[in-house]
C-alpha cells in the first residue's frame, strides 16, 4: 500500500523555520548566479481539486562560470567563450511557482527541465503538497535563436513562447570565426517553395559560413532504411538548388536567405533532401549543462544575489528532485554522466532525480551539437555508456564507463527513478542500457536506482486512459485516423492511437520518490524485463522462466498473427536500432564531447536490440501492474506503421514513437469471421459485469503492489462501470 506523506503546509515549528532561514542567511551568495531580474509575478489560477494558493514568479538569471574550475572545463569550447576578464557569462530564464504564503510551503522543490524551451508548470499534486516547481533554462541553440536580449518575459509567455538561455559563440583567440561541417535535411515536402532545413521541428541552429552552393553539397535519396542504409543517391547540381526563399510568386531563385533552401522546379515529395555545408559560429551548448546547475544551486540555498536581491524562496527549500521528460529527461542523465551534480564547494545540487522515458543521454556537449534530434537517422545521443553502473561496452570497444561515474567519485549521486514505455524500446533505442551493446548481461542496478516499465504503452501514455474503457470495437471510442508520427515531418500512423495511461502510475511513482528523498522511505523495488527472466529486484516472475527481453522479431516475441495488421510485423528490422557512427578521431564517444568531422557520419555497424516477448494477445510482459493491460480490450502496440499519403518518405517504417492498439472482436463469432486468434470480449469477460470485476480485481493488484492510488484506482473502475464495454 502507499502511504501518502501530509502536505507540510503549518506542520514545521516556529524553531525550526527560525533555524532554517538563519542558515540560509549564513550561505555566501553563489558566485556563479550573481544577479537574478524578476520580470513578473502573477497569481497561477486554482486548477480543479488545487487547495492551496500559488502564484509564479518569472525572471532572469546572470551566472558566469570559471573556465579552469575542473568542473566547467570539461564544457566543449568554454576556452573559446570566454569575455576580455577570462570568465564565461550567460542568461538564463526562470520560472518559480510558489505557494503565496510561504508558510504553506513543503520543503521539496522540483526543478524540471523545459523541453525545447517549453514553459512548465507544476500539476496540481505538488501544488497540493505545498511544493515549490522552478523550470530554467539550458538549451542555447533555440528558444527565440538565443534571444537573451534582456526583454521582460510573463508568465507562460516566456520569449517566443519558450524559456531561453543565453551563451557565447565559440570564437578563436584572434576573434576569427570558427568554422566547421553540419548538416541539415528536408523530406516529405512538396511545390515551388523554400524550405527550411529541421531538426524535429525546430531550424538547424547553425548558418552557412557562404550562400555560394558550390561550397556545399545537396543529395537527394528516395529511401532510407531503419539500419542507416541509403537509397537511390544522387547529387543536385549546385546550380539546380540555393540558400533563397521562394514562392510560386517568386520562384527560383528567390530571394538570398541563409534559413531556407530553395530547388528549381520545386521538391519531390518522394525524396528526401539532404545539404552538407560549412558553418559559422558554433554556441558553446555545453554551458547549458552549468547553467540549469548553478540556477538549481541558487534558488535551493542562497538568500540573495550579489546585489542583494532576495531569493523568492530563501531559507525553505530542503530537499529537491530534477525532473524531465522525454529529451529533457535525456538531459538529465547527459547531465549527471558529466558531472554537474556537484556545486563549487564541492556540495550535491539535487537529492533526486527523475528521468521519464527517456533512455538516453543529451546530444548537447559538443561542437555544432543538435540537442533538438532524438532518433532519426544521423542524430546523436546514443554514444557511450548508457547505463548507470560501470559496465564495459564490448560491441564498440569502450572502457567500463557508467552514467554514474563522476557522482560516485565526488559522493554527489542522487536517487534516481527512471520509468519508460513500449515505444522507448521500439523507437527511442532503450534497450542497450538494460543489457549493453552486445545484448548478453542484465546490468545491474546501483542501489540508488529504481526502474520501471510500463508495458504496451506508448511515449508518454495515452493520457488518462479513461476513453480506453469505450474502445472495444473500431468506431467505440477510437480515433478513426491515426496519430502523428512526431519528428521531422514524418508522417501519419495507420493504426489508432494506444490509449494505455502512465498518469496513475506516476502519480503512485510521485509519492514514492517524495517519501524516499525527504523520509528514506524506500520505494517498490525495480521492475522491468531481463533477459534472464526475472523482475528487477531478481525475484522470478511468476509463472516465468524464460527471458523476458527477446530478439525484435515476431517469431521470438511470440507474437500472433493478427488480420488486418501485416503479418510480418514486427519485423527484424521493423525497429530503431542504435547505430554505431563514426564521428570523426576528434570526438569522445565516452562523454560525446568534442568536434565531430564526419557531416554526415558514416554507420560503422548497427547494435544489436531486444523487446519484451509477448502474450497471447500480443501484449507484453514484464512490466508493472497496469489495470488496461491486465484486463486488456485489444492489444497495446509501443509502435505503429507509417502511412503513406502526403508524406511518403517513411512508409512502412515504424511510426516514430508513437503507439498503436487492434481493439479485440466483440464476439467469438466476429473473431472467427476474420481468423483473430485473441479471445473476444464476450470470450473473456462474459458480460459488462465481468469486465468490470475484472478491472476491480486489477486495480486491486496493482494497489497491493504500490503502483495504484487507491483514489485513482476509485475512479478507474467507475470508468469501467460506466463504459459501453459489453454492454
Amino acid at each position: 500500500m502507499i502511504h501518502l506523506s501530509p502536505p507540510r503546509a503549518g506542520v514545521r515549528t516556529l524553531l525550526s523555520l527560525a533555524a532554517a532561514a538563519c542558515l540560509a542567511a549564513a550561505l555566501p551568495a553563489q558566485a556563479r548566479v550573481t544577479r537574478i531580474v524578476i520580470d513578473d509575478t502573477q497569481p497561477l489560477a486554482n486548477a480543479a481539486g488545487q487547495t492551496i494558493a500559488y502564484q509564479q514568479i518569472s525572471g532572469r538569471a546572470f551566472g558566469e562560470l570559471d573556465p579552469r574550475d575542473p568542473l566547467n572545463a570539461l564544457i566543449q569550447d568554454i576556452e573559446l567563450g570566454k569575455d576580455a576578464d577570462g570568465k564565461v557569462r550567460y542568461v538564463a530564464t526562470f520560472v518559480l511557482t510558489r505557494p503565496v504564503d510561504m508558510a504553506q510551503a513543503s520543503p521539496l522543490m522540483w526543478h524540471d527541465v523545459p523541453n525545447r524551451g517549453g514553459p512548465i508548470t507544476i500539476g496540481v499534486a505538488e501544488r497540493n503538497f505545498g511544493d515549490v516547481g522552478l523550470a530554467s533554462a539550458w538549451q542555447g541553440d533555440n528558444a527565440s535563436t538565443n534571444a537573451g536580449t534582456g526583454t521582460a518575459i510573463r508568465p507562460n509567455m516566456l520569449v517566443g513562447g519558450r524559456h531561453w538561455l543565453q551563451v557565447p559563440i565559440a570564437r578563436h583567440a584572434d576573434g576569427s570565426a570558427v568554422t566547421g561541417d553540419v548538416f541539415g535535411r528536408i523530406v516529405n515536402r512538396s511545390g515551388l517553395g523554400s524550405q527550411p532545413l529541421l531538426v524535429q521541428t525546430n531550424p538547424v541552429p547553425y548558418r552557412p559560413a557562404t550562400l555560394d552552393t558550390t561550397q556545399a553539397r545537396m543529395v537527394t535519396r528516395t529511401g532510407e532504411l531503419q539500419d542507416g542504409t541509403a537509397l537511390g543517391e544522387a547529387v543536385l547540381p549546385a546550380s539546380d538548388w540555393a540558400w533563397a526563399s521562394c514562392s510560386a510568386s517568386n520562384p527560383f531563385p528567390g530571394t538570398p536567405d541563409p534559413t531556407q533552401i530553395c530547388v528549381k522546379g520545386g521538391f519531390d515529395p518522394a525524396k528526401l533532401y539532404m545539404v552538407t555545408f560549412k558553418a559559422k559560429d558554433p554556441y558553446v551548448l555545453g554551458v547549458g549543462f552549468a547553467a540549469w546547475r548553478d540556477v538549481g544551486h541558487f534558488f535551493k540555498t542562497a538568500a540573495a544575489d550579489d546585489a542583494g536581491t532576495p531569493n523568492p524562496v530563501a531559507g525553505r527549500v530542503m530537499h529537491s528532485i530534477a525532473r524531465g521528460n522525454s529529451q529533457s529527461g535525456n538531459y538529465l542523465r547527459g547531465w549527471l554522466h558529466m558531472g554537474f551534480n556537484q556545486a563549487e564547494r564541492g556540495a550535491q545540487v539535487h537529492d533526486g532525480l527523475w528521468p521519464i522515458i527517456a533512455g538516453r543521454r543529451i546530444a548537447l556537449n559538443f561542437r555544432w551539437a543538435q540537442p533538438d534530434g532524438v532518433l532519426e537517422l544521423y542524430q546523436a545521443g546514443s554514444e557511450g555508456p548508457q547505463w548507470w553502473h560501470k559496465f564495459p561496452d564490448h560491441v564498440r570497444g569502450l572502457p567500463p564507463a557508467g552514467i554514474l561515474d563522476r557522482c560516485d567519485a565526488t559522493k554527489t549521486c542522487p536517487k534516481v527513478v527512471e520509468h519508460f514505455g513500449s515505444a522507448e524500446v521500439w523507437a527511442l533505442k532503450l534497450t542497450p542500457e538494460w543489457v549493453g551493446t552486445d545484448a548478453k548481461n542484465d546490468i545491474p542496478l546501483p542501489a540508488n536506482v529504481r526502474r520501471y516499465y510500463i508495458a504496451s504503452s506508448s511515449h508518454g501514455g495515452g493520457g488518462n486512459g479513461l476513453a480506453a474503457f469505450n474502445a472495444s470495437l473500431p468506431g467505440q471510442g477510437l480515433p478513426t485516423t491515426g496519430p502523428n508520427c512526431p519528428g521531422n515531418n514524418f508522417g501519419t500512423g495507420l493504426l489508432p492511437a494506444n490509449p494505455v495511461p502512465h498518469v496513475q502510475t506516476v502519480n503512485a511513482l510521485r509519492v514514492h520518490f517524495r517519501n524516499w528523498v525527504m523520509n528514506g522511505t524506500l520505494p517498490p523495488d525495480s521492475v522491468y524485463p531481463t533477459l534472464n527472466g526475472k523482475k528487477g529486484n531478481g525475484q522470478p516472475t511468476p509463472g516465468r522462466n524464460v527471458p523476458d527481453l527477446v530478439p525484435a522479431n515476431k517469431a521470438a516475441m511470440g507474437f500472433p498473427t493478427i488480420p488486418g495488421l501485416r503479418p510480418t510485423v514486427p519485423e527484424a528490422d521493423f525497429i530503431m536500432p542504435v547505430l554505431d557512427y563514426d564521428w570523426g578521431p576528434d570526438f569522445n564517444y565516452t562523454d560525446a564531447s568534442g568536434v565531430p568531422s564526419n557531416a554526415p557520419p558514416p554507420v560503422k555497424q548497427v547494435i544489436k536490440m531486444l523487446v519484451p516477448r509477448v502474450d497471447a494477445d500480443g501484449n507484453e510482459l514484464g512490466g508493472v501492474p497496469n489495470v488496461l493491460t491486465d484486463a486488456p480490450l485489444g492489444t497495446y502496440l509501443g509502435w505503429n506503421i507509417t502511412a503513406g499519403g502526403a508524406r511518403p518518405f517513411h512508409q512502412g517504417q515504424i511510426c516514430n514513437y508513437v503507439g498503436g492498439m487492434v481493439p479485440f472482436a466483440k464476439t467469438k463469432a466476429e473473431r472467427l469471421a476474420t481468423g483473430d486468434p485473441r479471445l473476444s470480449l464476450e470470450e473473456r469477460y462474459g458480460s459488462h459485469d465481468g469486465y468490470v470485476a475484472a478491472v476491480t480485481r486489477a486495480a486491486a493488484r496493482a494497489v497491493a503492489r504500490g503502483f495504484l492510488l487507491q483514489a485513482d484506482a476509485d475512479a478507474l473502475i467507475a470508468a469501467a462501470a460506466a463504459s459501453q464495454v459489453l454492454r
